[in-house]
């Protein structure tokens, strides 16, 4: 049986939030620690830990901080293929 379950933008914010939370926690940093460094309010911080929503602007400072920033420079670049048959299938 095929799966047709997606993940909703939501769904992937919060994600995205939570693995920041995590990673932010196993470098000892409080939020508001992380605000201070970042640059970014600790409301945001809050907010974006509480919904996932956050300015792109304010999560690349944060993705600094935590060394992520590579995540976003490789999100819409260009795929190289993993085989023959990603070529003759036209999946580059």
């Amino acid at each position: 049986m095929i799966n047709f379950e997606f993940e909703t933008p939501k769904d992937i914010s919060k994600r995205i939030a939570e693995n920041m939370r995590s990673l932010r926690k196993d470098r000892k940093l409080s939020m508001e620690k992380l605000a201070e460094i970042s640059g970014v309010s600790y409301g945001s911080i809050r907010r974006f830990e509480g919904t996932g929503e956050i300015a792109l602007t304010a999560l690349l400072k944060i993705a600094a901080v935590l060394d992520c920033t590579d995540d976003f420079t490789d999100l819409f670049a260009k795929r190289t293929p993993k085989s023959i048959q990603e070529i003759i299938d036209g999946e580059t």
